[in-house]
């Protein structure tokens, strides 16, 4: 792929909540399809979701990723939704040049899981792009994924949309019991962590962004990191000079924040 600034791609985080966002018509539904709607420059997607979250960092390789059904419980509909993109040997290839920072391979087990998929029937319902994911290894440091989110900067320029996928809070069991409870009450650590990542986004403070996750309220809007990371790529592959917007906001099952934000 070249390189041209004209055809410089945004970076996205988009707060992807339950799947059933994929077949629902909610107001996040709509508004993933109003983003995809502005990105007719892209030449392909570089996903960094929150479910493929283990011990090593890996990018997708096949052909034909499959789509991958990863829940339990959730009407037949979603299980027979497919995202029939194709992969991109020439994207993974790039991918395991640019990330010098840990040990990177391909791997040809892995395909689209709901935190890629979910969003993408509806950011780019027709399938027409290749889309790749790289993994999130558990066991480097939040400085470490900074650094590799640095280092994919460049795909940027080359036509390739980098698409981080995961929550701005994403406290499962609060979430659970105020669905079962029917308290849709926002509680006061997800609106002040929420808070404090507009503003670390908004002064471009990627180092303190790093840390908010190891405050009291990061930790109860994070019980594990998964979620929480990939937010880190978005803004660490974003640039100074890039705008910052936040297309989405709003919360689902009380303490889950939906807010996405558009880099540049």
């Amino acid at each position: 792929m070249t390189s041209t600034d004209s055809n410089r791609q945004p970076a996205l985080f988009i707060g992807h909540g339950s799947p059933m966002n994929a077949i629902e018509d909610t107001v996040y539904s709509r508004a993933w399809r109003e983003l995809g709607a502005a990105l007719s420059t892209t030449r392909a997607i570089l996903v960094i979701s929150a479910h493929w979250y283990g011990p090593g960092t890996f990018v997708t390789g096949q052909a034909a990723p499959p789509t991958i059904h990863d829940f339990g419980g959730f009407p037949r509909q979603l299980f027979e939704v497919q995202y029939p993109a194709m992969g991109s040997a020439g994207l993974a290839k790039r991918v395991l040049q640019l990330v010098t920072e840990t040990t990177t391979t391909t791997n040809d087990e892995w395909g689209y899981d709901h935190g890629t998929w979910s969003v993408l029937t509806h950011l780019r319902p027709k399938a027409d792009l290749a889309v790749i994911q790289l993994s999130l290894n558990a066991q480097l440091t939040a400085e470490q994924h900074l650094t590799i989110g640095r280092s994919l900067r460049p795909l940027r320029d080359e036509g390739v949309l980098i698409l981080a996928s995961g929550n701005v809070t994403h406290n499962l069991r609060h979430a659970m019991q105020s669905m079962r409870s029917g308290d849709t009450s926002t509680p006061a650590w997800a609106r002040q962590f929420d808070a404090d990542v507009v503003s670390c986004l908004q002064q471009r403070d990627r180092p303190a962004l790093a840390r908010l996750a190891t405050t009291n309220d990061g930790r109860l809007s994070h019980p594990t990191d998964d979620h929480w990371l990939p937010l880190l790529y978005a803004a660490a592959v974003a640039t100074d000079e890039d705008d910052v917007s936040f297309p989405v906001t709003g919360w689902d099952a009380a303490s889950l924040s939906m807010r996405s934000v558009r880099f540049g």
